[in-house]
């Protein structure tokens, strides 16, 4: 019997599940698991999931602040995503503390304190950090404190060379929100090779291969298939379970578009960004300026839904 996509894609490419909801990821055996707070927003008002936001006050305690009760929220289904995983999980900074570094520093050490205090190995977490300049800073020190990261919201080239300069441990370039925005700006569709967000991932992954930065490409919010399938043979992919079903139900052939020998073969000019450059480059960049303020705004408010459902189970 011939082997499914999902199987084929494995051999060259770490797959992840992107969901809060663990008990769907048992029968795609993904190697990590990536969260964010509109999935465990999803996730927790789920019946089946009541009894972890029950378990989050319980342990958070009755005089707890909603945010050191949504923390251990957070915390609880990753511990149960571990379970399942035999690799990582992402768990997500507030999306507000976005342009905070030192607030950012102060809740990635909350979190993995939390973590480390159940035993788990900071070496098994990731820390979700949107892609701005405080974020990438950020993430720098906790690097270098041991703490893992993956910067999320990310959209630009500039983006994704400050956190390779940074060593910063996995950045998420958003595949289908860089599709969304071309479509809506130009009525055209894209498919294959030329969808946008194909290209910038494919862009990433070579710049990073052909200069021999560690920071691994984890390709993130696909649209299609087909996206997946163009990006096969990137250091990670994080995929919606209904997109995991899609690749397990068929066993068409697929072949490995991205490789890191024919990255080193091709002509890349090695650039670098400082603050000013940075903000400079991202502010030309008219999609990832909106579709990084736009995903903060989405998180952020995903947030405050999380903490209103919090607030009502507290009663």
């Amino acid at each position: 019997m011939p082997s499914t996509q999902l199987d084929q894609l494995k051999q060259f490419t770490k797959v992840v599940a992107d969901t809060g909801d663990f008990a769907s990821m048992k029968a795609y055996a993904p190697q990590d698991a990536t969260t964010n707070p509109s999935l465990i927003l999803k996730a927790a008002a789920m019946p089946e999931y009541t009894w972890l936001v029950d378990q989050a006050l319980k342990d958070a305690g009755r005089g707890a602040t909603v945010g050191a009760t949504i923390d251990r929220l957070l915390v609880l289904f990753g511990l149960e995503i571990l379970k399942i995983v035999p690799g990582r999980v992402s768990t997500e900074v507030d999306a507000r503390l976005s342009f905070d570094r030192d607030g950012t520093l102060a809740k990635a050490r909350e979190i993995i304190a939390l973590y480390e205090k159940s035993g788990v190995s900071r070496d098994r977490i990731l820390i979700k950090i949107a892609s701005t300049w405080e974020g990438i800073k950020a993430a720098e020190v906790l690097e270098r404190e041991g703490i893992h990261c993956n910067l999320t919201l990310l959209f630009s080239f500039a983006q994704a060379v400050a956190c390779a300069e940074g060593r910063i441990q996995l950045i998420s370039p958003f595949v289908g929100r860089i599709l969304d925005w071309h479509k809506k700006t130009t009525g055209k569709d894209f498919t294959g090779a030329d969808d946008p967000g194909v290209k910038s991932v494919t862009q990433i992954y070579t710049y990073y291969k052909k200069f021999g930065h560690a920071t691994e490409v984890m390709g993130a919010s696909f649209r299609n298939k087909g996206e997946i399938l163009e990006l096969a043979g990137c250091d990670l992919l994080t995929i919606a379970p209904a997109l995991l079903g899609e690749l397990q139900a068929s066993s068409e052939p697929i072949v490995r578009k991205l490789d890191p020998a024919k990255a080193a073969a091709t002509d890349l000019k090695k650039v670098s960004f400082d603050e000013k450059s940075f903000r400079f480059a991202l502010n030309e960049d008219a999609m990832a300026t909106e579709k990084t303020a736009e995903g903060i705004r989405l998180f952020s408010a995903d947030i405050v839904k999380l903490e209103q459902l919090i607030a009502q189970r507290r009663g």
